[in-house]
């Protein structure tokens, strides 16, 4: 499969590529046709610009770049927020929300982000507590 290409499969979902920015973390995740993406208000993903596509840890395979990833954890230390250590990209991560689950930043598919076919719900994250239940 090429950078740019995804594989759709008559079950409802897609096989999409993505990684960072110099390539070092390449992953592929499998994404149900039904998927939607969460747009995030919180303080880490304003600041990361993190578009939420969160999917179980058995739909997504990290292809390469194992050694280059660092971990940053903070508040209750549920989530580990991963970036590229090369390029600082933060391609995916373990969310809170979904501790048993990976979140991929659809801002890193390589699907062109307007061509990504799943809409995108807003997030209230600010409000973390009173708000998470309406994604688990």
């Amino acid at each position: 499969m090429s950078t740019s290409e995804t594989s759709h499969t008559p079950t409802g979902e897609r096989t999409v590529t993505g990684g960072c920015h110099c390539g070092r973390v390449r992953f592929e995740v499998r994404v149900p046709d039904d998927m939607r993406l969460l747009d995030c208000n919180c303080s880490i993903c304003q600041k990361k610009g993190f578009l939420h596509l969160i999917v179980p840890r058995e739909r997504f395979t990290l292809v390469s770049g194992d050694d280059a990833i660092v971990t940053y954890t903070f508040n209750t230390r549920v989530a580990k927020h991963m970036f590229c250590g090369t390029c600082g990209i933060h391609a995916h991560y373990i969310p809170r929300s979904h501790p048993d689950g990976i979140d991929v930043n659809a801002r890193c598919l390589d699907l062109a982000l307007e061509k990504l076919p799943w809409p995108v719900d807003h997030f209230d994250g600010r409000r973390w507590e009173d708000s998470v239940d309406s994604i688990r």
